[in-house]
């Protein structure tokens, strides 16, 4: 049985068409005739399949059905696409020469970018069958379109893979190990700096998985986190090793700010609260209202706050108030019941390197007015700020979810 089509056929062909069928052959006449055909616009392509990718592989691949999120792939993918393919090539490119390779980088450029084609074929598949969905009156947010997203995905990606290390062996004029070696160590292996670095060192992703910082932020809030902000403590890293203690370029936080933070009970759990006291200071509760070293803090009463899950399982309406502290940040805080268990309390005395944390929605949070299951917050146990919310959805009726476009891209304040 033929290997490929004719001779004849493949010179005739559009590359476009011949490279499902003759990877191999089809890299080699690409590369020997244009090595730059196609290359940036498939790059730019394959950039955003992979943004949209990452939606799926995060669980919340029903956002596409939005057009806010699936703008958002559009200049996310321009510089993912980009930036993948010249960083990786030059990589692989060099992986490649020391392991007796012939490929140029320009030639291992022509390969990660014509091997995206069956990424971006998955991408329409799963756009025209989420536009059937919606034409027909149905949800994309259903079980089953989540349950085969990626099925999908995974399907797609493997064929892309395939194609890749085809494509590439030829290129390289390498065998199977090799080709595997400079594809996968290059690729997983600057891949996994990068993310490292990112979340280590920048940015890290987290999601709120309660209503106690509501009205901030939202059970179903996807967000930001600047790993910067404060310096870094062990709990930077991932697992949190104890390598050193204290804090590198340590940087005290304001008064205000919304804090990503390690529990100090277990040094496990992550919590997000805000920080309301320093070290000195002399918090306190009365009838609900804020003390700091014996001054009231300033609170301003706003509109009914309605949402689901903020004082419990149904739909509520809830007291919101504008607190503004002595530093002059303001924000919003909701209050479910009049004399609540922890609106009347002793003076709390924040001790030297720790700080107070509360969460904005008083009645139903567990922060440092619980000192047997939170307490005071030390200085090392802060992982960053909050920064950013990217995406949000919450459960609609039936427990079916449904995004939250409105919070796209809002300031944590």
């Amino acid at each position: 049985m033929p290997d490929v089509p004719s001779a004849a056929v493949l010179r005739r062909a559009s590359p476009l068409i011949s490279v499902w069928l003759a990877p191999r052959q089809t890299i080699e006449r690409i590369v020997a005739e244009w090595p730059h055909h196609l290359v940036l616009p498939l790059a730019v392509l394959g950039g955003v399949a992979a943004a949209a990718d990452a939606l799926i592989n995060f669980g919340i691949g029903s956002a596409l059905q939005d057009w806010r999120a699936s703008l958002a792939c559009i200049p996310i993918g321009v510089v993912l696409g980009i930036g993948n393919l010249y960083i990786y090539a030059a990589v692989a490119a060099w992986l490649g020469r020391r392991m007796g390779g012939q490929a140029s980088t320009a030639a291992v450029r022509a390969v990660f970018a014509w091997g995206v084609l069956p990424t971006v074929l998955g991408l329409l598949v799963v756009l025209v069958v989420g536009a059937g969905l919606l034409a027909s009156g149905a949800s994309t947010a259903s079980p089953l379109f989540s349950r085969w997203l990626p099925i999908v995905n995974g399907i797609f990606g493997l064929w892309s893979i395939v194609i890749t290390l085809l494509m590439l062996s030829r290129v390289e004029r390498f065998g199977f190990w090799r080709t595997m070696v400079s594809y996968w160590a290059g690729g997983l292996l600057l891949s996994a700096l990068l993310t490292l670095f990112i979340r280590t060192i920048l940015f890290q992703p987290f999601n709120t998985p309660s209503g106690s910082m509501a009205p901030t932020l939202l059970s179903g809030d996807y967000f930001f986190v600047s790993k910067y902000a404060y310096g870094y403590s062990h709990y930077s890293l991932p697992f949190s090793p104890p390598l050193f203690s204290g804090r590198i370029f340590g940087s005290e936080p304001a008064r205000g700010d919304v804090v990503a933070f390690r529990l100090p009970k277990d040094g496990a759990t992550d919590y997000v609260k805000r920080l309301v006291g320093w070290p000195g200071d002399r918090i306190q509760m009365k009838e609900g209202l804020l003390y700091i070293n014996g001054a009231p803090v300033m609170r301003e009463r706003l509109a009914d706050f309605v949402g689901t899950d903020l004082c419990g399982p149904s739909t509520a309406r809830v007291k919101r108030w504008r607190e503004t502290l002595p530093n002059g940040k303001s924000y919003e805080t909701l209050d479910c019941v009049d004399n609540g268990f922890y609106d009347n309390t002793d003076v709390y005395a924040v001790p030297a390197g720790h700080f107070f944390v509360l969460g904005d929605n008083r009645d139903n949070s567990t922060d440092s007015r619980v000192l047997s299951a939170m307490g005071y917050v030390p200085f090392e146990n802060l992982i960053g700020r909050v920064g950013l919310i990217f995406f949000s959805r919450t459960s609609g009726p039936g427990g079916v979810a449904a995004n939250r476009p409105e919070r796209f891209g809002l300031t944590v304040r």
